[in-house]
């Protein structure tokens, strides 16, 4: 355990270290992003362009250089800021200050997106109106803030260039005189002589209407308002804001005189028609009118976080990209069974139990991506009803909210990124390498309308890029209409570079004329007419699956990639355009030098994309992230990383030729991604981490789904453990090599199942010592000797239990990439939101899973469901699915506390027993309340009723034939024995069952009624004890439905006997020594020796039933799993009486809502609710 804890805090450190010195975290805000927007175009000509675009000749000229860059990630840029309006993250507005001009046409400097301008021409505007200097001096204020000099030198030159474009004859002649004056005046110094600046707002007045007319489309009306408009700049412009020299030399020039007098000034208006002219005009409009901060641009932080990841990797070292017809052609992979691909209307409108629908969910979390989609498919506030008069706007809106769930569509969506971006970079590099003598202008490379409909384009990238789906029963699911088969081939219509793989099968007839079953592996895509397709069948020699499900899926489709590369993608990923810009530089680290050998396997970063909403979701969230950064970072640097997840690319040549990507052995491979690092790394492969791309994934967001997972993982490397390919890593590796490999797989599942026995030991150890009368002598000695060995351990113990070195990581890379502040504020309110409890209860889960694949073996696949999770869970639900991980160690946990409170001996009284025993108190506390401390609306009293009903309902359930678990408590108490199958299982089980004899054994002989009588004897008469308080059980617990013959004697038996234990009871603390201590000591005694018989019972099974005692062992086991609910719903009940325990709890569980000011009352309260208020 102390190897693992110093190797948690190195690997920490390394990885920051290692983050830091690859450029990580250097734009970790807005601000920043707008500070050093400037060097973006240049570090992306550098990096995602290929040589032969960026090694060309530079201008000496520094702003020249800076608009060749500018004219290179200009449309790139805002393909990246189109895409974020697609998906809905900025509204129109926002897009409009985002996007980027071109920096092709005439105009004389760099032009930058309005977001870095806004209002910086009012703030230019108030420098002028207080200037008491000279202009040198005036300038050199506003230059300190560059983009401000941008947006003043920009307003200047275009303001020249429209008034010039839009005027003929006098007004043309006036126009370019006037800037005459006013530029010889700038070179000379005198323009504060030349104008008066206190007049500049009300010119900047009259072009604000001059150009909120001409973004408009041309009308009679309009063009005489434009006259107008130009007729009241003139007056203000020669009258008021030029010097008296000047306004008297326009007056008197006749040729200006006549116009004005004929009427003709600014009659004949040149309306803006051209393209680039009224991008020109809207672009001064918007510089002249909008007064936003650019803090504030985009609002969402979705929209921050991806555009502040991208321009951070742009100054990441990666390789250099190539031309898309030079790059190594990929496959994009991903395995789906029967998960959601696309929401239906129905399934958006109906509501759960509480009254909320997903569509009425995903309006309050995310509301301005809501008002967003409703602008562009331009409605406005609209029912689900509305919708549905429009077939359209129907299917636009359940794209919408599948986009937000973790489905199919959304991964489809992600993936074909790579193709719009592979299409995007051809059709420029071809612009421009081609050149004129290819008849595209340097203005036609930068024209990115219709480069999706370019053949050449399409044809380039689907040379290079293939996506394949394995939908294992999608045959199926069309044969029975299923609504996925729909919606599947609905995907297929709208990508039509994306291919299906499925099993097909159908009757056939063997050479002996007997009717078989034919297995096909069909390969289909949709022709122009939206039908499937069939591209390739390969006959199968039988059902390809034998073993787990996803890998079989994956091996039985493999043959149908294509290219050099294969990526691994789950179909709970996304991803972004402007990752996917950079996929030719990621793929080019296979030629990379990465160590002796060239690397095999790329991996990729993630991004959590489920963690904004609860409590749970970002402790998970941040846990993977984790992970997924800064662990794997240091793994690949000590080459042991392995293969986690499913954004990661393969070498498809030396995989497919070395065993494929996946193994598919049943039970074994249950964690098959892990499998693919280990046949990679024994194979002699190198398996490499890279940072610069991301890819989202979507995790599980409710503690039951995160319980499932991580029960799978656990079980998983359960395992691994049993496993040859672990056997052959530790006998292949290095001494150094292995202990890095151990510790970062299954050996930190052992050093977590060591944390939770070390409790156990410690207590069982304390207890015995107790017991025995040893206790006080030994610790005596123990502190004569200066022994502290044993704290050392338990305060170990209880830094690992809390979660205190799974959140170091995590901490150092919140410092990383958020800065010191940040992490240090994210950290404490992750301590206020119980984050210690819910890596103490996983602690628990991970133990539990872990230990009996160890024991027994049997891992298999949990279905953790991927929908949205802001509900409430019932009792009974939690009950069934934590009671044996959980609930039973954490009362047998309290047992042995009480016990030794009971019995033992501490210096210091009650006060150094609970700093003794606190780690473990906190253990107790969270394995028995955590999964509803972490229950949306937990504590509210209607709940806990409806709850109780519940919970009674199932426990006095007979079970019967097909009645689930999930309805009966007795059907659900038969499947969780079905572990114990080995008669190596039952051996153990035994040996370990026998541990909760020592309560009986040793209370017995504390008792005062015993005498301190030590004699064997004593010992056998607390058995005959309990013998007849079984046979009494037995008796209270006959009904006159199971003794019909004499059931009124029963009953008056069932009252006597009652009568005569409390009267004995009574006479035995009245006449002899026997006191109420002794009487709750023996309860305790008795339930763990209960406990002890039942686990007994249980595993020898089958003897059990012949002896014809299974029936009340059942009896018994219910009255036991009563009992524990009972524990466990007191507390909940009490705490429900008090309506500000619901709110605490709501702000614990949902404080990232509430610090987006997301209202989750409406939520949690229901639609219904919602809707009658």
């Amino acid at each position: 355990m102390d190897i693992h804890i110093w190797y948690t805090l190195l690997s920490a450190l390394v990885g920051g270290v290692m983050g830091a010195r690859g450029r990580l975290g250097e734009i970790r805000s807005i601000e920043m992003l707008h500070k050093r927007f400037e060097s973006f175009p240049e570090a992306f000509a550098k990096t995602l362009s290929p040589q032969r675009i960026s090694s060309r000749p530079v201008p000496q000229d520094s702003e020249a250089a800076t608009k060749m860059y500018a004219s290179i990630f200009s449309p790139f840029w805002n393909e990246i800021i189109k895409s974020l309006r697609e998906e809905d993250y900025i509204s129109n507005r926002e897009m409009d200050l985002l996007m980027m001009p071109s920096n092709c046409g005439t105009l004389r400097l760099v032009q930058w997106p309005l977001f870095l301008l806004t209002s910086k021409i009012m703030l230019a505007n108030d420098y002028a109106s207080d200037c008491k200097d000279s202009q040198k001096e005036l300038w050199h204020r506003i230059s300190k803030d560059e983009y401000m000099a941008y947006a003043v030198k920009e307003c200047y030159y275009s303001a020249e260039r429209i008034l010039k474009s839009i005027v003929d004859g006098e007004g043309k002649l006036w126009v370019e005189r006037l800037f005459q004056y006013l530029n010889e005046s700038i070179e000379r110094d005198s323009l504060l002589v030349t104008i008066n600046l206190k007049k500049l707002q009300l010119v900047q007045s009259r072009l604000t209407g001059l150009t909120g007319l001409l973004i408009r489309d041309e009308t009679a009306d309009r063009k005489a308002g434009v006259t107008k408009a130009l007729r009241e700049l003139y007056e203000v412009v020669t009258h008021e804001f030029l010097a008296p020299n000047l306004r008297e030399e326009f007056d008197t020039w006749q040729l200006l005189l006549r116009a004005r007098n004929d009427g003709r000034l600014f009659s004949n208006i040149l309306w803006p028609n051209d393209l680039e002219m009224k991008e020109q005009v809207k672009r001064l409009h918007l510089l002249l009118t909008v007064k936003d901060s650019a803090a504030n641009i985009p609002k969402n932080l979705e929209a921050q976080r991806r555009l502040q990841f991208f321009t951070n990797s742009l100054f990441m070292d990666m390789p250099e990209a190539k031309p898309v017809s030079e790059m190594i052609p990929f496959c994009v992979f991903t395995p789906y069974y029967s998960e959601t691909v696309l929401y239906s209307m129905s399934e958006l409108c109906v509501d759960n139990e509480d009254g909320i629908s997903i569509l009425f969910y995903l309006q309050k979390i995310f509301p301005d991506e809501w008002a967003n989609f409703l602008e562009r498919i331009g409605r406005g506030e609209s029912s689900e009803e509305d919708f549905k008069e429009s077939p359209s706007d129907t299917l636009e809106l359940r794209f919408w909210v599948s986009y937000r769930g973790q489905t199919l569509a959304r991964t489809v969506r992600g993936m074909m990124y790579y193709r719009r971006a592979l299409m995007l970079q051809s059709y420029l590099e071809k612009r421009y390498l081609g050149g004129i003598e290819d008849g595209y202008s340097a203005l036609e490379y930068i024209d990115t309308q219709g480069y999706q409909l370019s053949p050449d384009a399409r044809a380039q990238a689907d040379l290079k890029f293939t996506y394949v789906v394995s939908c294992q029963i999608y045959g199926q699911q069309k044969q029975r209409k299923a609504p996925e088969a729909a919606d599947i081939a609905l995907l297929l219509q709208r990508n039509e570079a994306l291919r299906v793989a499925f099993i097909h099968e159908e009757d056939g007839v063997s050479s002996d004329g007997q009717a078989i079953k034919e297995y096909h592996s069909k390969l289909v895509k949709a022709d122009i007419h939206g039908k499937d397709q069939e591209i390739y069948s390969i006959k199968l020699p039988g059902n390809p699956k034998l073993g787990e499900g996803k890998p079989e899926n994956q091996n039985h489709a493999i043959i149908f990639t294509r290219g050099d590369a294969i990526q691994t993608i789950d179909m709970n990923q996304d991803n972004y355009l402007e990752e996917a810009m950079k996929v030719r530089n990621l793929l080019e680290e296979f030629r990379g030098n990465h160590g002796i050998r060239y690397p095999t396997i790329l991996g990729v970063r993630e991004h959590v994309f489920t963690g904004s909403v609860s409590s749970l979701a970002s402790f998970m969230s941040k846990q993977e992230t984790s992970f997924v950064t800064l662990g794997q970072r240091v793994l690949a640097y000590l080459k042991v990383r392995m293969h986690y997840g499913h954004p990661d690319v393969f070498d498809r040549i030396f995989h497919i030729t070395r065993g494929g990507i996946s193994k598919a052995s049943r039970v074994i491979n249950i964690s098959e991604d892990i499998y693919a690092g280990f046949n990679s790394t024994l194979r002699q492969g190198n398996i490499t981490h890279h940072e610069y791309i991301q890819v989202g994934k979507g995790r599980d967001v409710g503690l039951n789904q995160i319980a499932l997972f991580e029960g799978k993982v656990a079980g998983g490397n359960g395992e691994q453990v049993l496993s040859r390919d672990v056997y052959r890593l530790g006998q292949l590796f290095d001494f150094f090599r292995m202990l890095t490999f151990f510790y970062t797989t299954v050996g930190y599942y052992v050093c977590t199942m060591m944390t939770v026995l070390t409790v156990y030991i410690f207590l069982y150890g304390r207890v015995y010592l107790a017991l025995s009368g040893l206790d006080h002598s030994i610790s005596r000695q123990a502190r004569f000797l200066g022994n502290t060995a044993l704290d050392a351990a338990l305060n170990a113990q209880f830094l690992v239990q809390i979660g205190v070195f799974t959140a170091v990581p995590m901490i150092m890379g919140f410092i990383l990439e958020l800065g010191l502040m940040k992490a240090i504020f994210s950290f404490i309110t992750m301590q206020l939101q119980f984050c210690s409890v819910f890596f103490t209860f996983s602690l628990g889960t991970r133990t539990h899973y872990f230990g009996r694949t160890i024991l027994h073996g049997g891992a298999k696949y949990r279905a953790t469901g991927r929908g949205f999770v802001v509900r409430h869970i019932k009792f009974a639900d939690n009950y069934r699915l934590y009671s044996r991980s959980h609930f039973v160690k954490a009362l047998e946990v309290a047992l042995l506390l009480i016990v030794y409170i009971a019995y033992g001996y501490t210096k210091g009284g009650s006060s150094s027993f609970i700093l003794l025993t606190i780690s473990s108190w906190i253990m107790v506390i969270s394995w028995l309340f955590a999964p509803y401390i972490f229950n949306p609306s937990g504590f509210e009293w209607q709940k806990t009723v409806e709850d109780f009903d519940d919970w009674t309902n199932w426990l006095f359930y007979k079970g019967g034939v097909g009645v689930k678990g999930e309805n009966s408590w007795e059907s659900w108490w038969e499947e969780e024995q079905a572990h114990i199958q080995t008669f190596r299982g039952r051996i153990l089980e035994t040996i370990l069952s026998l541990r909760f004899l020592l309560f009986q054994y040793g209370i017995v002989y504390k008792l005062k009624i015993t005498a301190h009588n030590t004699s064997v004897a004593m010992y056998g008469f607390s058995w005959i004890v309990l013998l007849v308080m079984v046979l009494l059980f037995k008796l209270f617990t006959a009904t006159p439905r199971k003794s019909t013959a004499l059931p009124i004697f029963i009953r008056f038996l069932q009252g006597l006997l009652a009568i005569g234990i409390i009267a004995a009871i009574a006479c035995l603390i009245g006449f002899t020594d026997f006191t109420i201590a002794d009487l709750f000591a023996s309860a305790l005694a008795f339930l763990a020796t209960g406990w002890c018989i039942l686990c007994l019972a249980i595993t020898w099974k089958r003897v059990v039933k012949t002896l014809g005692l299974w029936d009340s062992v059942r009896e018994i086991s219910r009255m036991y799993d009563a009992g524990m609910g009972a524990v466990i719903f007191a507390p909940i009940v009490f705490f429900s009486w008090f309506p500000f325990v619901s709110t605490f709890q709501s702000r614990i569980l949902f404080n990232q809502a509430f610090s987006r000011g997301l209202e989750i009352s409406l939520i949690l309260a229901g639609n219904k609710a919602n809707q009658e208020s």
